[in-house]
């Protein structure tokens, strides 16, 4: 069994084994799953969210699409790191700063170089806290700056913070949608910090009436 054909059948039991346990379906609000290169960005509650989006995605939108995701975790162990770059073909990239030899943004320029669309979770970190959005990082604003062509598009990802809570290796059976928006981009001279709340709200917008509002503090 050659390695390549091992990482499909992994990957499709991946993808059965999401569709199983979240019955999950993608809603598409203001995109359609066409053949254009992109940047899905999305809310990030856990680890298997961008498993879900590349669940959803049609065949051939999945395998010209990479997930952005640390090197730190994926390149752990030797299963971990079968599934990180032969299963996903991630763009692997160091979280420590003080450690890495090259830059994260250099890392996704050549992955959208190669043609590939890309998985990214502008928060930077899991979302723990009870907002529906932690304050997003520049790397987005970079990556529409640096490659403008490129289409952003938002994705929220509902219920899958409940279906694996922190900390719990069993997950709990629920439905989940994934609800991509209409793309956008940089605007010319648009100054970073505008740009972000640009891109914080569109994707909020997504968000079941009662994800978007913050809640009270217990």
């Amino acid at each position: 069994m050659t390695r390549s054909f091992l990482a499909w059948i992994t990957g499709s039991a991946i993808t059965t084994f999401a569709r199983l346990i979240t019955a999950v379906r993608a809603i598409w609000d203001g995109s359609e799953p066409v053949p254009t290169q992109r940047v899905y960005f999305a809310n990030h509650t856990s680890n298997g969210d961008f498993i879900l989006i590349w669940t959803v995605l049609p065949p051939t939108l999945r395998a010209q699409t990479r997930p952005v995701a640390g090197a730190d975790y994926w390149l752990t162990s030797p299963l971990r790191s079968f599934i990180g770059r032969d299963v996903f073909n991630a763009v692997l990239i160091d979280r420590n700063a003080q450690d890495r030899t090259r830059d994260p943004m250099d890392l996704i320029l050549e992955g959208l170089d190669t043609g590939a669309s890309l998985i990214i979770f502008p928060e930077g970190t899991r979302n723990t806290t009870g907002k529906p959005l932690l304050p997003f990082k520049s790397g987005l604003y970079n990556i529409s700056d640096a490659r403008p062509e490129v289409d952003l598009v938002p994705v929220w990802i509902d219920n899958l913070n409940d279906v694996m809570p922190k900390g719990k290796l069993v997950p709990i059976p629920l439905l989940c949608t994934v609800t991509f928006g209409a793309p956008m981009r940089a605007e010319p001279g648009e100054a970073r910090k505008d740009f972000l709340k640009r891109a914080e709200a569109a994707l909020l917008a997504l968000a079941p009436a009662g994800d978007a509002a913050e809640e009270a503090p217990a």
